[in-house]
């Protein structure tokens, strides 16, 4: 049995969760997930949200115990959240997530994959605060292979994201360097692409490296097969 604590990625909230919670907590797991600032049920105004703030939110919500999962964005803050804190938490999975590098932000890291899937279909807002994906270009870039009644759910909960906190670089030290962490690959993913997830990982001991054939949401694709996988990593930690 593992303690789980799950953080979403862009425009979702704990919501995005919906299916997977079950997956493991069948299996015997204790299970959270929360809502970054600004997102699902949380009410902190968009301006006012910084990364530092993203990454107090999931330090709030560990233990030493914890097995922190970050999807896509979510990575991190997860990742600021272990330089802040290396002994706050038990290790990291990336779920086709950014991984930082040393002093770049998230946005940076987007623009080192050799493809913007993205690129045109945020919308930013006319304020610049945050941003949106393009209604009709949602499932076929975050859902495509997941059921229509969860493709109808997600675009339901679909909010803006903030963009200072994925705007806001992160350096990293030998503390975040000495965390566990292993890495769960999408090869179907229309977001963020399978190719750039395999070079963010290529100096990674290839047991960490994990493979899911899906698209970039596997929690409403996969969540049973996502759920055996988290099974099998926390074994390595």
């Amino acid at each position: 049995m593992a303690e789980f604590l799950l953080v979403h990625g862009s425009c979702h909230g704990a919501w995005c969760w919906r299916d997977l919670i079950p997956a493991l907590e069948s299996q015997g797991h204790v299970v959270q997930a929360i809502d970054l600032p600004g997102m699902g049920e949380d009410q902190t105004p968009l301006a006012q949200i910084t990364l530092d703030d993203c990454r107090s939110a999931v330090l709030a919500a560990s233990t030493p115990d914890t097995l922190i999962v970050g999807h896509s964005w979510g990575g991190y803050p997860i990742s600021a959240a272990a330089e802040a804190d290396p002994n706050a938490m038990r290790g990291l999975i990336y779920l086709c997530a950014y991984f930082p590098v040393d002093g770049l932000s998230m946005v940076d890291r987007r623009k080192g994959a050799p493809r913007q899937p993205l690129a045109e279909a945020v919308v930013k807002s006319d304020d610049g605060v945050s941003y949106t994906i393009q209604p009709d270009r949602v499932s076929d870039l975050f859902y495509h292979d997941c059921p229509p009644d969860a493709v109808a759910y997600a675009m339901a909960h679909l909010l803006p994201q903030p963009i200072a906190p994925q705007d806001t670089p992160l350096p990293t030290s030998a503390a975040f360097d000495g965390v566990p962490k292993s890495y769960i690959r999408c090869a179907d993913d229309r977001t963020i692409p399978p190719e750039y997830q395999t070079q963010m990982t290529r100096d990674w001991p290839p047991d960490h490296v994990h493979v899911m054939e899906c698209s970039h949401s596997p929690f409403f694709s996969d969540p049973q097969g996502l759920a055996a996988l988290l099974t099998r990593i926390e074994r390595q930690f």
